[in-house]
């Protein structure tokens, strides 16, 4: 008997690895030693054969058991474990019961392949519509209507791709099944059927409007209920709004991808708001009422006196309302102390006397500073 490479290092797991450690281990190896995906390399056959033998016994428990106990001896016919006699199957047979369906469907639905639906039916497509709103449309919830072009249901034959009764056939090329297959050594590859292009049938007396397919491009109006909370980034699905499928299939499903558009004076930090609003200097230092925007009208502000640039005001539930907890964050207003460009000089020598008339003592924040300053100032 050639030497053969123990069976777990060629899965390249422990002895005590479990059934779905196994598994796992085949699929990944499987998978990069495909012949698929190494056309024309004589080595990645062999390790891709070496790994189905190895699956095989290793998967099976009572082969398993065997081979712990014999070795390859278990599956050479002198020994028992149900090996019968070394009959492994094909790595092609054994990687399709792994990956689902038959060897080479199930490879590419496994690498994303089209979704296709026996009888000449195969799924729209999804599509993709990138759609900008304004700060108040997200916060409040609007319904937008969506104009798009999509493949819809043939009028003309009913989305049967034929009018004549007997147009429709089981292509010959691939007996229906959408799928051709060819010898390749040792393996079995399999291909979409060039005839039917995957469908498993022909049309023989195509509709002259939508030329067999039973769908036709239009344009399309669609309304999308947007709800209140949704934010840059968010992705609505509109099901059913996608793509007609073919000759009848199931239409793909229309995703709304959201963007918000800049506001001039809000910005957003998930469910809250921010902005900032010029304060008076006098109304700072005397205190009174400033108006403030918010997204459902004007409010008012109580500004304590003595209020220094930079206070930051708390508006409760003033800001949007979360999808998650569908409660309304809140508004935070930043005042900005604005200080007057233009004074005459009547203003400007009364401001002189005014600050004459505090001197240093009414500066806290300036008072403040140059205590934590004396370390750096000869003062």
């Amino acid at each position: 008997m050639p030497d053969k490479r123990d069976y777990y290092e060629v899965l390249g797991v422990s002895r005590d690895a479990k059934p779905e450690e196994i598994k796992k281990a085949y699929r990944k190896l499987a998978v990069k030693y495909h012949p698929d995906k190494n056309p024309g390399d004589k080595t990645a056959e062999d390790k891709f054969k070496e790994l189905g033998e190895a699956y095989e016994a290793l998967s099976d428990p009572d082969k398993r058991a065997a081979y712990d106990r014999y070795g390859h001896s278990a599956f050479s016919g002198g020994m028992g474990g149900g090996g019968g006699g070394g009959g492994f199957h094909d790595a092609a047979d054994i990687f399709a019961q792994v990956f689902g369906g038959a060897f080479g469907g199930g490879f590419e639905e496994f690498f994303g392949g089209g979704r296709r639906q026996r009888s000449g039916k195969q799924r729209g497509s999804d599509l993709r519509y990138d759609l900008e709103i304004t700060l108040e449309e997200a916060a409040q919830g609007v319904e937008k209507e969506l104009e798009i072009e999509r493949y819809v249901p043939c009028d003309s034959c009913g989305s049967k791709g034929t009018k004549g009764s007997g147009g429709i056939r089981s292509c010959s090329t691939c007996g229906g099944r959408g799928v051709v297959a060819r010898q390749a050594g040792i393996f079995v590859q399999q291909s979409t059927c060039p005839e039917c292009r995957g469908s498993g049938e022909t049309v023989s007396d195509p509709c002259g409007n939508c030329r067999g397919e039973g769908r036709a491009q239009r344009d399309s109006r669609i309304k999308l209920r947007i709800p209140a909370g949704v934010d840059t980034g968010t992705r609505l699905r509109s099901s059913g709004n996608g793509d007609a499928g073919v000759r009848g299939g199931e239409a793909g499903d229309l995703y709304v991808f959201l963007h918000v558009r800049d506001h001039d004076v809000f910005e957003r930090d998930g469910a809250d708001l921010f902005c900032e609003v010029p304060l008076p200097f006098t109304t700072a230092a005397l205190g009174g009422e400033l108006k403030v925007p918010t997204l459902d009208g004007q409010a008012s502000i109580k500004i304590p006196p003595g209020t220094q640039g930079g206070t930051v005001f708390r508006l409760r539930d003033k800001g949007i309302m979360s999808l998650s907890t569908k409660r309304r964050g809140d508004l935070h207003v930043r005042a900005q102390v604005e200080v007057p460009t233009k004074l005459n000089s009547e203003q400007q020598e009364k401001l002189r006397a005014f600050a004459a008339s505090i001197g240093d003592q009414n500066s806290p924040m300036q008072e403040s500073f140059f205590q934590k300053a004396k370390r750096f100032f000869d003062l």
